[in-house]
């Protein structure tokens, strides 16, 4: 059975040998890792991670936008790894997770709102 080296990257670093037919979650925890994690089936994006280098599988990642893939997220709680990885975790690797649906849209209310008040003169 094939094993890769997986880096986990935060405040500081750790790196854990991932066998090919298990979760990198499963992996962390089995050498004492704690990472955050909440459903374990893909369902949420407690575990997200930053996949820097590397490759994995994640058929069940089911919580992820296509455009969260495209920007490297990947679910350790259902990630097979196909290579040696580098991951960023934590706090830090979730910043662009999450987008806020009202950011820049108050300028554009404001400019709707003045411009309905100019026609109203």
């Amino acid at each position: 059975m094939k094993t890769y080296q997986i880096e986990l990257l935060n405040r500081s670093q750790q790196v854990i040998t991932v066998a090919e037919d298990q979760f990198i979650l499963d992996g962390a925890e089995a050498v004492g890792l704690r990472l955050p994690v909440g459903c374990r089936y893909g369902a949420c994006v407690t575990c997200a991670a930053r996949l820097i280098v590397g490759e994995v599988a994640q058929p069940q990642a089911v919580a992820l936008k296509p455009a969260q893939v495209a920007l490297g997220y990947v679910l350790l709680c259902v990630a097979y790894p196909r290579a040696d990885c580098q991951f960023e975790v934590g706090l830090e690797s979730q910043k662009d997770l999450y987008v806020n649906p009202f950011k820049g849209s108050a300028g554009h209310l404001s400019s709707r709102i003045g411009a309905s008040d100019g026609d109203s003169k």
